[in-house]
């Protein structure tokens, strides 16, 4: 059997094997290991185990996953979120819909300190969610906002899908996160335009709540600044230079650690840092096993046979964009986007900058095309992780809400393949590129 047949065929095992609930990471290192053994011999395929494993732990840019999802944990221990929610609804929550905005400002701002999409949905949807029924709120919008807002957690700079991509790509991690930055605008934008045009057709789905006044709003401000500060010492830190991604994880997280003081029992403490761990290991075999099964699919040349039998179709590059972007779009509502990501790169990098695209942009587009995955029917992952936080909602009433959102993402997704230049002028204006 020629390579090309094998790694045809690894590929296709490893889909079995995830189909039988085998973890990813582990189905991917076992393909890839017998991949290797058929190819080049048991011998080099086991030495695999030790050196892809002792090279991923050895990553100094790994380490700020494990950091990131620490600080995560610990701002939402210290009320960061609550604190950022209450100021936007200070600002914009009498207006209708107003408390649908501040959902998605709040979710871009705590998205921009935990970078988990996964846990802002389940932080917004114990704040936010119980105050739009409050308010007479349409549920379906309600929780259309939550789900679609909460998908913002992986694209708002810092994100760790972010820092993945980089490291697996060998890309500057800072130039991603500025490029990330208009497309993340750009998505607030969108979702708020989505919340006022449902709002103008159907006024009654989100009426307008009680002003505050300007004693109150000083105060929402005040209570804040702990989530601004963070916010600019993370962000500022990295954009000005004065710390590395790293180091600004770390002080990140000490700032958090800090904050929850006196808000946290011990046993919070502890369990904030097993699910911090839990998370990070899951990270760390899903990527020992991508780097294995990587090898083994460049080792049999089905990346090299992909680009060419694209490259012989004559397809316009815009219409391969556009195939890739539909099936992340299916990835992401089926697999986590850590592991649909690790999946896919060996194939897809290979073939966009074949045709000659950025690195950059393109993962600016897979991270939005997963984005919109995790709230794309049949499953999306933000549409459970709701209604696990709210047993009373429906299925059909969270994918009605998301409807609007999804539109706008579609439209913000198109704009940002036809127009690489949103993503890739503020890192070429800073000289990142």
């Amino acid at each position: 059997m020629d390579p090309l047949s094998i790694g045809l065929l690894g590929l296709l095992a490893m889909f079995v094997l995830i189909a039988l609930h085998v973890p990813i990471g582990v189905a991917m290192a076992f393909c890839g290991v017998a991949g290797v053994a058929v190819l080049v011999g048991w011998q080099p395929a086991m030495a695999l185990f030790s050196i892809e494993a002792a090279s991923s732990m050895g990553n100094e840019s790994l380490a700020v996953v494990a950091i990131f999802l620490v600080m995560g944990s610990f701002a939402n221990m210290a009320g960061l979120s609550r604190d950022l929610y209450q100021l936007a609804y200070a600002v914009i929550g009498h207006r209708p819909g107003g408390l649908c905005t501040a959902t998605i400002f709040g979710c871009a701002g705590f998205g921009a300190v935990c970078g988990s999409s996964v846990a802002t949905t389940a932080t917004m949807a114990r704040m936010a969610l119980p105050e739009m029924r409050k308010r007479g709120y349409s549920l379906s919008l309600a929780s259309g906002s939550i789900a679609s807002g909460g998908t913002l957690g992986i694209l708002i700079p810092p994100s760790v899908i972010m820092v993945l991509y980089g490291v697996l790509t060998e890309q500057f991690i800072i130039a991603l996160f500025t490029a990330a930055i208009i497309p993340g605008l750009l998505a607030v934008l969108f979702y708020v335009i989505a919340i006022e045009a449902k709002v103008a057709l159907h006024p009654e789905s989100a009426p307008p709540g009680p002003r505050l006044t300007r004693r109150e709003r000083w105060q929402a401000l005040r209570s804040a600044w702990r989530v601004l500060l963070v916010a600019a010492v993370v962000s500022g830190g990295i954009y000005t230079g004065i710390f590395t991604v790293t180091e600004a994880a770390s002080v990140g997280a000490a700032l958090c650690l800090f904050m929850a003081f006196g808000r946290m029992t011990v046993t919070e403490f502890v369990n904030g840092l097993l699910d911090a761990a839990s998370s990070t290991c899951m990270i760390f075999v899903i990527i020992i096993g991508a780097s294995i099964f990587s090898y083994f699919v460049s080792l049999s040349g089905a990346p090299d046979a992909l680009v060419t039998g694209i490259t012989n179709m004559s397809l316009h590059p815009l219409m391969v964009v556009a195939l890739l972007i539909v099936m992340y779009l299916v990835l992401g509502s089926i697999f986590d986007t850590v592991a649909a990501m690790v999946i896919t790169l060996p194939f897809v990098l290979p073939l966009v900058t074949g045709l000659g695209y950025d690195p950059i942009w393109w993962g600016v587009v897979m991270v939005m095309a997963m984005e919109i995955g995790m709230i794309t029917p049949p499953i999306g992952i933000n549409v459970f992780v709701l209604k696990n936080a709210a047993q009373d909602l429906t299925l059909n009433q969270i994918y009605r809400g998301v409807t609007p959102f999804l539109i706008a993402d579609v439209a913000r997704l198109a704009i940002l393949a036809l127009v690489p230049g949103l993503a890739l002028w503020l890192p070429g204006q800073l000289g990142w590129l």
